[in-house]
């Protein structure tokens, strides 16, 4: 399963908030087994948004789209959505419930004593999804997010996008498998033994610094037994931690 990822906010391409959403979906994704092919921050800008859901849901197997929800004036990211599938924006029942259950908690009174009239929020700009999706009901906040054919809509604070997530991800999978081994090698030493395992292997391996000081290489397949294979021919022919430097590794 190939999935490309749009996190949305001035506040992240200011650097006054970390992408931290993305990171942390990556590796859920990655630990399901689904591939994360795309990764994109742009502005709260609704038509650039439109244009990348648009393009990015008909190459890949989903796309989930990461802030931007709510009732002010930078949030345009339901409307964007909307408008990349030529749907309107509705306000669906469950989530008129869902607001009114969350505001008369927030005001801290009983539902049957609270009066929508006098409910002070725009209940369709908080609350209408795309005609025809499924709403997201959010756990831990007000807006809701939804799918919408392969698009999932999540919110941008990290405690709601990740427990909104929770609620879907059973619908992400796939079969690859990754395993990753130390080595104290530096990186520059290791073309020779990287390029020989390309041609040994039908597998994707990468090499990237770690907290320690050492390498981590990472060997990513779709067979299990061919990515352990993998990773020992490898520990044969790098330095680790725990053997010492080896000789001859690019043979």
């Amino acid at each position: 399963m190939d999935v490309a990822i749009v996190t949305v906010g001035d506040e992240i391409l200011a650097g006054d908030t970390r992408n931290t959403n993305a990171e942390r979906l990556a590796r859920r994704l990655n630990e399901r087994g689904a591939s994360v092919v795309r990764m994109l921050t742009i502005p709260d800008d609704a038509a650039l948004i439109a244009e990348y859901v648009a393009d990015w849901s008909a190459q890949f197997d989903a796309v989930v789209v990461g802030g931007g929800l709510g009732g002010t004036h930078d949030d345009v990211t339901m409307d964007a959505v909307a408008r990349a599938f030529d749907r309107e924006l509705v306000l669906g029942p469950e989530v008129r419930q869902d607001l009114l259950e969350s505001m008369a908690a927030y005001e801290a009174v009983d539902l049957a004593d609270l009066d929508p009239a006098d409910v002070d929020l725009d209940f369709e700009a908080w609350g209408a999804t795309p005609e025809g999706a499924r709403p997201l009901l959010n756990p831990e906040g007000l807006c809701p997010g939804c799918v919408l054919e392969n698009v999932y809509v999540l919110p941008g604070p990290p405690a709601e996008f990740e427990s909104m997530f929770e609620t879907v991800a059973a619908e992400f999978g796939g079969d690859a498998v990754s395993e990753s081994l130390e080595t104290t090698a530096p990186e520059a030493s290791l073309t020779d033994t990287l390029g020989a395992f390309r041609e040994a292997f039908d597998l994707v391996v990468g090499s990237y610094p770690s907290s320690e000081g050492n390498n981590r290489l990472k060997v990513t397949g779709t067979d299990p037994e061919e990515v352990r294979e993998g990773v020992d021919w490898l520990r044969e022919r790098v330095a680790t931690p725990e053997a010492g430097p080896k000789p001859d590794a690019a043979e």
